[in-house]
């Protein structure tokens, strides 16, 4: 994903830097306190599945210090009665990516990609930057220049 992820990123005019990580410290909270940048900055872009045949999927981007509401906004967003997190494998067969280090940058073109809206009013954000050894530190407004669709309400307060 690296060269893809440069690109991806450079396409979008929108200033951005590559922060490099430690693998073992790419889950959100290990890696905010390791390298020092707050929950409410570290954005997660979280694979979901719609239980349908076949099965419909999402990208949802919320801040750490909240909750994905699967439940009312996803189920209903995706048009299904039940949606759930997709499963590591699942997330990875879909995206090419690791959970840990799930980035919106070079998903599926099929796969919708929504946004909390929290997640914009956030100076600069840290996102997954496609594999568990980097991230994405970029303001908010390069998730829409991707094409993501703003959602009140996608996440709840944790």
């Amino acid at each position: 994903m690296g060269d893809a992820l440069v690109e991806a990123l450079a396409s979008l005019g929108i200033e951005y830097d590559i922060v490099a990580c430690n693998p073992a410290l790419a889950d959100t909270a290990q890696f905010c306190e390791a390298y020092g940048y707050a929950l409410q900055d570290s954005a997660n872009t979280i694979v979901v599945a719609g239980k349908s045949e076949p099965p419909v999927y999402a990208a949802c981007v919320v801040l750490a210090n909240t909750r994905l509401d699967v439940n009312k906004v996803v189920n209903k967003r995706l048009g299904v009665r039940k949606a759930s997190f997709a499963s590591g494998p699942d997330t990875e067969q879909l995206t090419g990516m690791a959970i840990g280090g799930v980035t919106p940058f070079g998903l599926p073109a099929d796969v919708p990609l929504w946004v909390d809206g929290r997640v914009m009013e956030r100076t600069r954000i840290i996102l997954g930057g496609g594999s568990r050894d980097r991230k994405v530190l970029a303001p908010p407004q390069i998730l829409t220049a991707l094409g993501a669709v703003v959602v009140e309400g996608l996440a709840k307060e944790a």
